[in-house]
């Protein structure tokens, strides 16, 4: 008995300290991820004038507050060993419905915002459901997801945008500034205090709440999780029905900055939003993950791709770039596993 003891001891030992070391590389790596943004921020501004032009300054912020909710719902995913390839699609429907109610039906701005909300929801408890249920695995089931809420907004919107003409508020909720309001010297804009609310109240939820302990768990070991009398079923639908809440809110600050839903946007922004997880330190593997490094990961996203445009760098070599950070930050994220 003593020596069984004893080697639980030792096992949970090693445990913490390989879970300790991992954490110690995803510090490691987040740091790395915030000089590499500094990097780029004080090579792009060398190589082009323009790209601290004021004007420029806040497209990249409205471009990385959209980005930016993407990845904080797939943050949540990933922590938990998934993967959720919907996302930018699932924006894009979310979009579409607020047009539905908006423009379409006339009806109350509030309405609006509850129907990219609960499509949003609606949407990731079904992929959820489809991955704890029916077991499917998560790359195959948000990929069907994927493809459905892209059919499901050309059919919607019969191949078309949908214009909010009819709704001053509504270009607010992104291109408006309430700081600009207040303060007209930093005209930051709402899109952007957004996306940072949005990230404080994630990282909360993540790190003081049974929601985001069973989120990292699930990651960790979903089957000692299941012997242990908890509901992964259950909390596994809820957190994917979390992350389509959060692609709802993206889905209402691209439309919002548009000024309409355009149906055939969404695809790639999955991508984006993947890679500035991993380059923020989450793991593919599950269990580790902070709200801190998605967003960081986002800003690297949105300003390596504002300055290789302004470079005049072309867009097929744009996609080139992203494809190979995609693979360099996944590639780290196994030497970070290896390494603990």
């Amino acid at each position: 008995m003593a020596q069984t003891e004893t080697a639980a001891l030792g096992s949970g030992a090693r445990a913490f300290g390989m879970r300790s070391r991992f954490f110690g590389a995803s510090a490691r790596q987040k740091l790395l991820a915030f000089t590499s943004l500094i990097i780029l921020i004080v090579y792009f501004s060398f190589a082009s004038p323009a790209f601290l032009l004021i004007d420029n300054v806040i497209g990249i912020l409205q471009s990385t507050a959209v980005d930016g909710v993407l990845a904080i719902a797939c943050t949540f995913v990933i922590i938990t060993s998934g993967i959720d390839l919907s996302v930018g699609c699932l924006m894009t429907f979310c979009a579409v419905m607020t047009g539905v109610f908006l423009t379409y039906w006339q009806l109350p701005l509030w309405t609006g915002i509850f129907a990219a909300l609960g499509t949003g929801t609606l949407s990731g408890m079904i992929s959820g459901t489809l991955i704890a249920k029916l077991k499917i695995p998560p790359f195959i089931a948000t990929l069907g997801m994927m493809l459905l809420n892209k059919g499901l907004s050309l059919v919607v919107s019969a191949d078309k945008p949908i214009y909010f003409t009819d709704t001053e508020a509504f270009s607010l909720i992104s291109q408006g500034s309430l700081i600009g309001y207040i303060v007209p010297a930093v005209p930051i804009p709402n899109g952007v205090l957004i996306l940072f609310t949005l990230a404080f109240v994630a990282s909360l939820v993540l790190n003081r709440t049974a929601l985001g302990r069973y989120t990292f768990a699930l990651g960790s070991n979903e089957e000692a999780v299941r012997l242990s009398g908890v509901n992964v079923d259950a909390w596994k639908i809820t957190i994917y029905g979390l992350g389509g809440a959060i692609c709802g809110v993206a889905g209402l600050l691209i439309a919002s900055r548009l000024n309409s839903a355009q149906p055939a946007l969404g695809q790639g922004y999955e991508l984006e939003a993947i890679a500035a997880v991993v380059i923020g330190g989450t793991s593919l593997s599950g269990g580790a993950g902070t709200i801190l490094g998605t967003i960081i990961g986002a800003f690297i996203m949105s300003v390596l791709t504002n300055g290789l445009r302004i470079l005049s760098v072309a867009q097929e070599w744009q996609i080139v770039v992203t494809g190979l950070i995609i693979i360099l930050a996944v590639y780290a994220d196994i030497l970070r596993r290896r390494k603990a």
